[in-house]
């Protein structure tokens, strides 16, 4: 098993390294200037010059690459001065060159063109409501889909089969961004008086007298929207997996015991029909962190997705291209996890 996940987090820091060069080289080759963005159309020409080289603009791009491998690496060539130990937060390691140290540091996603901030820091206060969020959604999905799924081959051939097989085709063909204005025009609006939920707002408000306050039921119609699309799959996934577990012998040994119904479906069959299962949850969590984009922008919800667009509309290319890594980072983790819990669920999957 180790030697398995040596080689997993090699294939995951292969697919990490090609993320980042297409990232790095898709922004920087578009005909836009972010000194110019930042500055306005009618910036002097020494201003400009003064953007861009307090960002690292003015270089050649291959050696832009090359400085953004080094701040995005744990382990980087730094100048040994108090401004720059500020900046990357690195510990020293040694000394290599004159006043250049390796250090170890957190990886640096650089400042944002608009606002001067740390990307990190303005990803670390967006990306828990982006992953509450999607974790609601999840939830949502797994239980209304596994739940729907055992209901529908349990009862194969009946109405209750046939309504569930309509309504999750339905829901696979629904983009979420579609999905999300329909909902919220419908519950946020025009059923808003019997429902009580808005058609927008974040997990976060302010309150005059209590400060910042969680709302929780801002976050009902957007996990709903999010998690549709996955509940839809899972309900499908789940229903095709029950049925052919519940054709196979030892199910039918099980009946011949006198086994009660619940506990052939839950105990036995549940069990060993999980695992497309698994992979359409570790799939779609990912999944969801992405589009969660859209879903957060038709809500106006304050997470990673709205954020990100937001910045995509200013040309703010470094906090784009930090959720960008973020994104590819957690896809990647959730891979390995998947493979992992594939050999708990079911031993005949061997780490080979």
């Amino acid at each position: 098993m180790i030697h398995y996940l040596i080689r997993k987090a090699g294939y995951a820091l292969a697919v990490m390294l090609g993320v980042i060069v297409v990232v790095f080289f898709l922004f920087n080759i578009l005909p836009v200037d972010p000194a110019r963005m930042t500055q306005g159309q009618r910036a002097d020409v020494q201003s400009l010059e003064a953007v861009r080289k307090e960002f690292g603009l003015d270089k050649p791009l291959p050696v832009q690459f090359v400085y953004y491998l080094n701040d995005l690496s744990p382990l980087g060539v730094h100048v040994n001065t108090a401004a720059e130990q500020q900046r990357y937060g690195y510990a020293a390691l040694f000394k290599v060159w004159h006043d250049k140290v390796l250090a170890i540091k957190w990886p640096y996603l650089r400042r944002s063109y608009q606002t001067h901030q740390n990307v990190t820091v303005t990803l670390a206060g967006v990306v828990p409501n982006t992953l509450i969020l999607a974790a609601s959604a999840m939830l949502i999905a797994i239980v209304v889909g596994v739940f729907l799924g055992v209901t529908c081959a349990v009862h194969q051939n009946t109405w209750i089969d046939r309504v569930c097989i309509s309504l999750s085709t339905l829901g696979i063909s629904a983009p979420s961004f579609f999905a999300g204005i329909i909902i919220a025009w419908l519950f946020g609006f025009v059923l808003s008086e019997y429902t009580g939920l808005n058609m927008s707002g974040s997990l976060y408000s302010y309150d005059p007298f209590e400060g910042e306050v969680m709302t929780i039921k801002n976050l009902i119609l957007p996990a709903v929207a999010l998690g549709l699309r996955p509940l839809a799959i899972i309900v499908q996934l789940t229903r095709n997996a029950m049925l052919d577990v519940l054709a196979q012998d030892y199910i039918r040994t099980a009946k011949a015991k006198g086994l009660s119904n619940n506990a052939i479906v839950y105990r036995h069959a549940l069990k060993n029909a999980l695992n497309p299962v698994v992979t359409a949850i570790a799939s779609w969590f990912a999944s969801l962190l992405a589009g969660s984009f859209f879903v957060e922008y038709v809500f106006g919800y304050n997470g990673l997705g709205k954020a990100t667009v937001e910045a995509l509309e200013m040309s703010d290319f470094p906090v784009i291209m930090g959720s960008l890594l973020f994104i590819a980072f957690i896809f990647t983790v959730i891979n390995i996890l998947v493979d992992v819990v594939y050999v708990w669920i079911d031993p005949r999957v061997k780490a080979v």
